[in-house]
This record gives C-alpha cells, structure tokens and sequence, in this order.
C-alpha cells in the first residue's frame, strides 16, 4: 500500500504542477493531504508531520549559507538595473564585431560575464534579449541563431558560479551526503560546503562557454549569411585607444568585482554567504558609480578599501576578541577600522544616489519577491520530502537504482534521464528541493563524489531553462523579443544548444577530473 501512495502522491503533484497550481502550495497541499489520508488508514505514522516546526528552523530559518540567497539576488538584480550590460556588450561588439560571427562572440562573452556577476537567468536573458537581439537581427542575424545564443548565454548563471542554483544544489548536496555516510555507518564525514562546489563548477561553466564559442565559429565558417561581420566602416572613426578606453570602462569594474566574490570564496577568506555580501555592497557602489560618474572618487575609495578589507582578512587575523593580540594584528585591525569607515562612507552616498533614481526600490521590491518564492518553496518541498520519507519513499527509491543494470553507472543514467525529462515541464527549484533530496543520499551510498554528482546535477537542470515547452528563458526571450521573431524561431534555435549542453554533460560525465581537480588544489 506504501508503494502505492508513493507513486499517487507524485502523480498529483505533477499533475497539479502542470495545471499551473503554486509549486509551493503544491507540493505542502499534497504532502498534507496524502499523510492524513495515510495516518487514518494507519500506513503513515504522524510524527513525521510533527518534525516539520525543526525542520523549518534547521533548513532555512537558522541557515547561514542561504542567507547568500537574497544577497546574490540583490547583487544580481542592482547590476542588472545599472546598465552594465547594455555597456559591456557595446565594448565587445567593438572588439570583436570586424570577424564574422564576431557579435555572437561578444553575446556568449557578456553572458558569460552577467551569469558570474548576477547568477539570475530571468535578469540575464531579458537583459541580453532587450540589448543584443535588436542589434544582431539589424547586423543580419539569423533570428533562430539569436535567440538560441541569448538564451543559451542567459543560462550560464546556472553553473557559472557564484550562481544562487549551487548555492541551493551544494545545500541539498551537503545534507544528502550526510545521511548518505551516515546510513554506511561514517559518523563524521568530511562536510561539503558550497565553494567546494562553486571551485568544483568553474572549469565545466568554462568548457560550456567554449562550446558555445566553438558552434558559433563553426556555423560562420558554414553559413556565413547567418552571422556576419559588422561592416569596417562603421570603426574608422573610433582610434585605438578611445577603443580600448572604453573596453575597459566596461568591463574592469564587473570583472573586478567578480573577482573579489569568487576569489575570496576560493582563496577561503570568506564564506560564500561573506562573498554575497561582498557582491551586494559591490553591486551598490558600482550602480552608484554608474548613475555619476563625474563624482566618482567616493566610489573609488569606497571599492578599493573593500578589496582592502578582503586583503587584510587574508592576511592577518582581525579577531579582535582574543585575550593576546600581536602589534602587526593589531595595526591591521585599526586599518580596518578606518577602511570600513571609508567604504561606509562611499556605500551611504552610493545608496543615497540610487534612491533618489528610484532603482533602490525597484531592486528591493524584485529581491522581496524572488527571495520570498525560493523559501516557501523550500517550507512546501521540506514537508513534501517528510511525507514522503514516512511512506518509504526513500527505501523505494534505493531498491530501484540498487537493481539498475550496469551498477553505478546505471543508475547514475537512470538519473540523470529522469531530471533531464522533468526539466521539460518543471523549474530547477522544484528539481532540486523535491527530487535531489530522494535521489542523492542513494547515489552517495554508491561511492559517488559529491562534488561531482553537484556539478551534473547543475549542468543538467540547466538545460530544464531550454527545453520546450516549459522553458523559462523561452518565455523570458518571448516576452521581450520583436515581433519578427516568433516562437517557433526561439523553440528551432535553442535545440543545437540543448545538444550542445547534453555534450558537455557527457563530457564532465567521462572526465570527473575537470570537476574535482579545481576542489582538490584549492581546498585539499
């Protein structure tokens, strides 16, 4: 009878899901309804509902590493208002645009630049689709190579940390791998934190920009009507060093600044949770500087004793609670003091700059919102998850991928198919808080590195932003793109790129390597 529920409260789920009903009351309604339809048939016992106020506190309420939530999606969605793609993509049209295919290029450059500095792809391709689709169709783009680029790129915030999808999958990951170790008797296994799989996700989101890349030069090289270069003319007025001026103008306060979160992360100064924090004060200085540039020396300063701070963090212990403190931590601590009040200073009058345009309250009101929908989507998976386990759920799914053929392998396939086919019609939240939690703790009892079940994990719930009919980056592009480009130019133009990630899925698949050899040196 278990089995049974078990399969039911997963078909009314999907089902709910696919009439358009709040994933969040979808999956706690479900779970609530089906554990007292069991408990009265005695086939559920109770205390599992009962677990859910601790679970509530433990998972979400009393977790610093999803404090990085919100703060990357303020940082994501303060960039993504300053106009700071809208000058990048100009910059590198200028470089790039004299080749043929070379704007493509500079679409999958930029994108592979917001995806480091946002990590939201809602933001990311409506960015890129109000931009660079209008440019590239008038520069005699093939409508369905464009978009398919816009999307693709859009959705390289997914495995391009530091991404907000590895800060919820390394959160699933950890507290899967726990229970995994624990249920083969390892009481205290070595943890799995959120920059291991930040480190760990570097080199695949860089192999998958460099597949994009490839495809964009090779359908030039074929087709050359579908991506031509940018007529010459159009850059003899502009000399070399205005150029190369404004190239850096555009790219060197971003780059800098992803950088700072991502290496502060990897160098191990700062927890990812410190790092988004780091990029949401970051993200305010930049969109002050933006918005007056001709008073730009507080920002400056502000930026530089940020970049100061994280240096000195590094390099002395700044504790000032210890009972004995030497004379160098000591003049580190009073020079942080006075770069703190110096970045003080440039944040308050950034905030000030930001607020009187408006931009601070579009910003906290989209930050509100986003937030908000990640955390009660995770209350209605925590209690989905309980339900579930108190059916056996678990106990089920462990037989089924135990008697898969081809052992490990197998069942890693097994998996990876299923998640691969739910991205057709459900989100990466939805993915990763319902299905990760059942699935992961039994591939880890297989001897499987977490770090790299992670990373295949992201890279294969990014294509779930691709894959009609559900796609979100396609509904995004959609919503935004002219009308020369109708749908069915979106839908034909991101299938090479589909294909493109499932390559570099197999590829991260056949060569682990490119996952854990980045973890391995920087963390040991």
């Amino acid at each position: 009878m278990a089995e049974t529920l078990v399969i039911s409260m997963f078909v009314v789920t999907f089902a709910c899901l696919l009439a358009g009903f709040p994933v969040a009351f979808t999956l706690s309604g479900a779970a609530l309804l089906f554990a007292l339809f069991s408990y009265a048939f005695g086939a559920f016992d109770i205390s599992f509902v009962r677990a859910m106020p601790q679970r509530i506190f433990g998972t979400a309420m009393w977790n610093e590493v999803l404090l990085a939530v919100p703060l990357f999606i303020f940082m994501g969605v303060m960039l993504e208002r300053s106009k700071v793609a809208e000058e990048m993509l100009e910059s590198m049209g200028r470089l790039f645009g004299r080749l043929r295919g070379g704007l493509g290029i500079s679409v999958l450059v930029v994108g592979m630049l917001l995806a480091a500095s946002t990590g939201i792809v809602g933001a990311t391709v409506v960015t890129m689709g109000l931009i660079s689709l209008p440019t590239m169709l008038r520069r005699g783009y093939d409508p369905k190579l464009a978009s398919g680029m816009i999307c693709a790129s859009g959705t390289l915030g997914q495995i391009i940390p530091p991404s907000i999808v590895l800060v919820i999958l390394g959160e699933q990951i950890s507290n899967a791998y726990v229970d995994a170790q624990r249920e083969i008797g390892n009481w205290s296994p070595d943890p799995v934190s959120v920059g291991d799989l930040f480190a760990g996700a570097l080199i695949p989101g860089l192999v998958l920009v460099g597949l994009y890349m490839l495809y964009q030069i090779l359908i030039a090289w074929l087709r050359p009507e579908t991506s031509p270069a940018i007529d010459p003319a159009e850059f003899e007025h502009e000399q070399g060093f205005t150029v190369w001026r404004s190239i850096g103008h555009a790219l060197i306060p971003p780059v800098v600044l992803i950088v700072a979160v991502l290496g502060s992360i990897l160098i191990g100064i700062a927890t990812p949770t410190e790092a988004a924090s780091v990029g949401a004060v970051g993200a305010i200085l930049l969109a002050g500087l933006r918005l007056d540039e001709r008073r730009g020396i507080p920002i400056y300063a502000a930026g530089l004793s940020l970049i100061g701070m994280l240096v000195l963090s590094g390099l002395f212990d700044l504790r000032v609670s210890r009972d004995e403190i030497g004379s160098a931590d000591q003049a580190a601590i009073y020079g942080a003091y006075v770069l703190a009040a110096i970045l003080a200073w440039g944040t308050i009058i950034s905030l000030l700059r930001i607020y009187r345009s408006g931009i601070l309250h579009e910003v906290g009101r989209s930050t509100m919102q986003i937030s908000a929908m990640i955390f009660v989507i995770l209350i209605g998976a925590a209690l989905f998850s309980l339900v579930f386990r108190g059916l056996g759920g678990d106990d089920m799914v462990h037989a089924l991928l135990s008697d898969v053929p081809g052992g490990v392998i197998g069942a890693m396939l097994i998996v990876m198919l299923i998640m691969f086919l739910l991205g057709f019609f459900l989100d990466f939240i939805e993915i990763t808080f319902v299905v990760v939690p059942i699935i992961a703790p039994v591939l880890l009892q297989m001897d499987i590195n977490p770090i790299w079940l992670g990373v295949m994990m992201a890279v294969n719930l990014q294509t779930s932003f691709l894959t009609p009919p559900f796609g979100f980056a396609l509904f995004y592009l959609r919503g935004v793109a002219p009308p020369e480009v109708t749908t069915g130019h979106i839908y034909r133009g991101v299938v090479p790129f589909v294909i493109i990630q499932l390559v570099g899925l197999a590829i991260i698949g056949l060569f682990p390597g490119l996952v854990t050899w980045l973890p391995k040196i920087v963390f040991g």
